[in-house]
This record gives C-alpha cells, structure tokens and sequence, in this order.
C-alpha cells in the first residue's frame, strides 16, 4: 500500500465477524467491546452467564452478539464453536483466546489435579480453536489470531507452575502459528496484559504493602485499566496490523523493563 493510501480505515473492523473466549467477564469482556467499537460482530463461546450485561454494551454500539453456552474442554467443543461462529455470522476473521484459569498452591502441594485443567483451559483450547479457525482463515486468505499471553509469560510462577508453563507456551505457539499461517495472509500474535484493575487483583490491591510492591515496579505508576487493552486489541484485529506477525505485545505500564 502507498502511504498516501493509508488512513484511519485501516483500523475499522466493519465487516468482520470475530470469536472472543471469555468475551463476556473481565478482560475478555474489553477485548469484546473494543472489538465491536470497531465495526465487528462478535461471537462469544462460554461456560458462564449468556454475557447478557456484555450483549447490552455491544448492541449499544450497534453491532451484533452472538452467545454459545458451550465447554471448550470437551471434545469436539472447538470444532462445533468455530462452525457455529460461521453459521450465525457467516465468517470467522478474528479469534481472540482470552479464557484462562490460574489455580495457586506452592510446588509441592500442586499436582495433577491443578494442572491439568490449567494446561486444557489456557494451551489445549486456544490450540483447537486457532486450528479450526485457520480452516476457514485459510479458505478466505485472511484472518487474525490473538493470543492472551501474560508477564508469565516472561517471568517465573511462583505458586502456579501450570499458569507460567501454559503462557510460556502461548508464546512459542503464537510463533510457530505465525511461521506457518502467514503464507496464507492470516496474522498470530499476542497481548501480554500486565497487572490490571480487575476483581482478580483486589486482594492485592487492598494489601497497601503488595499494592505498593507491584506499583513501584511499574514506570507508569499506576495499575493498567481494563480500557487500556482495548485499543492493542483493535490493531492486532485490523488490517493496520497485516505486518506484525509472531509478535508478543506487553501492555504493562514498563514493567517489563523495571
């Protein structure tokens, strides 16, 4: 494209249809919403509520909410989720992995039983789901993929191995979906949220002497807001991001570099 083509349409989404897990709570629910303030419908698979509180910020935008209650664990849930996103929408151009679990317990308290659901819901997942989209992705020689990782995925786990692990392994598997999907015009990356507002967070964020632990190691001062996500979603969803490809995105306020 010749730079005096380029303009600010290159970050509307009007027109495409996107898959977000665990679209309907905390920062998933941002990545729903920011992608539909773009112009895309969305389509959100999951195991808790119908997301009717998300369904009324979206259609306040205007576009269109799709909800499955369904368990991406099971098998063939991936599959029937993609299927169905095409169904109802009729394309599936953006697929966000946002759901995740992390489960907590010092290493030798943390068995089989804390780890495999970690490495199902946040690896195993996001791996279906990206295969099945990259079928259709393929067909219309365009998509996006965006990954959840984590500081984890850079840092230690201290008290939740699985979680490190599993966000170490988005990383290497956001690369190697790159190394082989951009051929066909579909972009894989990541976002690296860093320590957010969330109801996660509270605990920490009550204990003024963690809070201050955690503040004082991020340049901005300050903890990320869910807000702040939404706008790295919307470029690595739209086409002003077709040459960033196999990328992980800290949004973290510097932490990465205290």
């Amino acid at each position: 494209m010749d730079v005096r083509e380029f303009s600010l349409d290159a970050f509307s989404l009007a027109g495409k249809n996107a898959v977000i897990t665990g679209g309907n709570t905390g920062l998933g629910q941002a990545f729903t919403l920011a992608l539909a303030k773009a112009g895309a419908d969305v389509f959100v698979p999951s195991v808790l509520d119908d997301g009717g509180a998300t369904r009324e910020l979206v259609e306040a935008t205007g576009r269109r909410m799709e909800f499955l209650p369904t368990d991406l664990t099971a098998d063939g849930g991936p599959r029937a989720a993609i299927e169905a996103c095409v169904s109802r929408l009729g394309s599936v151009d953006v697929l966000v992995n946002s759901a995740g679990i992390c489960r907590t317990a010092p290493v030798a308290e943390f068995g089989r039983a804390e780890w495999d659901p970690m490495v199902d819901i946040n690896l195993t997942v996001p791996f279906e789901l990206s295969r099945e989209a990259a079928r259709f992705m393929t067909a219309q020689g365009s998509g996006k993929i965006i990954n959840i990782a984590s500081l984890f995925s850079f840092l230690g786990g201290q008290w939740s191995p699985a979680y490190a692990a599993t966000k170490h392994a988005i990383v290497g598997f956001t690369k190697t979906y790159c190394d082989e999907l951009a051929q066909h015009g579909i972009q894989v990356n990541a976002i690296a949220p860093g320590y957010f507002a969330t109801a996660i967070t509270e605990q920490t964020r009550a204990d003024p002497v963690a809070s201050r632990r955690v503040l004082d190691h991020i340049p901005a001062g300050r903890w990320g807001e869910v807000a702040d996500l939404m706008g790295t979603t919307v470029f690595l969803a739209s086409r002003a991001s077709d040459y960033v490809n196999g990328q992980v995105l800290a949004v973290d306020g510097g932490y990465l570099t205290r």
